[in-house]
């Protein structure tokens, strides 16, 4: 029998989905030692190492799920564990004793952030031949390890600044870029990442354990691809720039180290094939896909019949919403789909085109969106409710992980006469939803796998 609220059954269906890629969880269950063997059982395969020939282990995490991935290590290796650094997000530190934390900034980077990156750095090149180094690498990593690059051109060294990284990333994070465009320039503008980090860690070999952030899971993009090759080039970099019409906020510094690597006058990231790849194996932990599933099958032990439409949602967030309001009218309707009581799930990453200058997130602009979609329908939404939350519990530059839409939700906004197409004019969610308590509000999650929508007809 359903339960007679929705609201508490679209929470407990995106903490189920929360719950299963939790990655202190992941790697407990996932990686064993016995004896000198560090064992990892993956669903794609078994890694073996030897760490008796290793004289010292070290630890490097960049990215917002990076502390519990070290605390997980922490208790796996105990005192063979020498030492380790992670760069977290702020508020996302963990209870670690022999690995070192420092908090930066995100989206935008920040100095604790340059500082983080440059302390990654150096550990990274006291690595030697009998030297094992684990990473741990999740989504947020590009932006809260800032290594402004610096490059030797025809005319003299350019050193990059933080003030150059930052008004770069909003810039993309402005124009509707999404988090691969992104990555492509940060890639290319950094000393750490675009296999950049595996230069530093040479001869050393490094076992890296990757939390999937991108939608098709694309090593090189998660983290900006610290430890992976790089197909990407400055061209490609600067094909994103001219594509956005956004030359005119980018630091000239910044164009002319695209332009010069474009025409090949400055060294370009790791590419397929370099040796320096043959001492790294990458190992995927978690994705969107696995937390769909999971909420997938709370949604059933609640008596839902499900339908996961997909984990690779991207494009406009507005525009996501519309479609996804015009299935849950279907199903309400005649079943379409899935038979009611329904359970709609989708996964992934949308973007923003930012128009306004308001508060708010990717997720609280969908739910806004799925919003107004209900107040044009002749029922005003009644039998649907929806969410939309980012995994990380951030959505944007906010303390909020989504927000929902529900009918109850659309009788509040008229009663207060709130615009719903005001607030989409002024990209101002997070506001919206303030008033009429519709913010979705978790807190750090400690993990980040994209996005998450839930679709209930009843």
């Amino acid at each position: 029998m359903l339960s007679t609220n929705p609201v508490q059954d679209l929470t407990g269906i995106f903490s189920a989905g929360l719950t299963r890629v939790d990655p202190y969880a992941m790697i407990k269950s996932r990686v064993r030692l016995e004896g000198d063997t560090l064992i990892v059982d993956m669903e794609d395969g078994r890694d073996l190492v030897n760490l008796a020939p290793y004289q010292r282990i070290l630890l490097l995490g960049l990215g917002k799920a990076s502390a519990p991935m070290a605390r997980a290590f922490e208790e796996l290796l105990g005192p063979r564990l020498a030492k380790g650094l992670v760069v977290v997000k702020y508020g996302h530190t963990d209870a670690l004793s022999r690995v070192e934390q420092i908090e930066s900034g995100h989206p935008v980077p920040d100095e604790n952030g340059v500082t983080g990156a440059r302390r990654l750095a150096e550990l990274a090149a006291i690595a030697d031949e009998a030297t094992l180094v684990i990473t741990c690498i999740s989504g947020g990593g590009s932006a809260l390890t800032p290594s402004p690059l610096t490059v030797n051109t025809p005319d003299g060294p350019i050193t990059l600044t933080l003030a150059d990284k930052q008004k770069t990333t909003q810039a993309l994070l402005a124009c509707g870029a999404d988090i691969s465009e992104i990555n492509c320039l940060r890639k290319h503008l950094s000393n750490l990442k675009g296999g950049r980090l595996l230069k530093l860690l040479a001869p050393a070999k490094s076992l890296n354990f990757i939390l999937s952030d991108v939608v098709g899971d694309d090593l090189q993009t998660i983290a900006s691809g610290a430890t992976v090759a790089d197909t990407t080039t400055y061209a490609d970099a600067v094909a994103i720039v001219n594509k956005y019409g956004i030359r005119d906020k980018l630091p000239p510094t910044v164009l002319t180290i695209l332009e010069l690597g474009a025409k090949g006058l400055i060294p370009e990231t790791v590419k397929p094939g370099d040796p320096v790849l043959a001492l790294a194996s990458n190992i995927l932990i978690g994705t969107n896909r696995t937390a769909l599933l999971a909420a997938a099958d709370k949604a059933r032990s609640l008596g839902y019949h499900v339908a996961a439409l997909t984990c690779v949602l991207t494009g406009e967030a507005r525009e996501a919403a519309k479609f996804q309001a015009a299935i849950a009218a279907d199903v309400r309707a005649s079943n379409l789909l899935v038979a009611k009581p329904a359970c709609i799930l989708l996964g992934g990453e949308t973007t923003v085109t930012l128009t306004g200058g308001g508060k708010g997130g990717r997720n609280q602009e969908m739910a806004l969106a799925f919003l107004a979609e209900m107040d044009k329908d002749p029922l005003a939404g009644q039998h649907i409710h929806y969410l939309a939350a980012s995994t990380d519990g951030t959505d944007g530059p906010t303390d909020a992980a989504g927000a929902f839409a529900t009918p109850e939700l659309l009788a509040k906004t008229r009663a207060q006469a709130l615009s719903i197409a005001q607030a989409l004019k002024d990209n101002d969610s997070y506001h919206f939803f303030e008033a009429i308590d519709g913010l979705h509000k978790t807190g750090p999650t400690m993990t980040n796998v994209c996005d998450l929508q839930i679709i209930l007809v009843r």
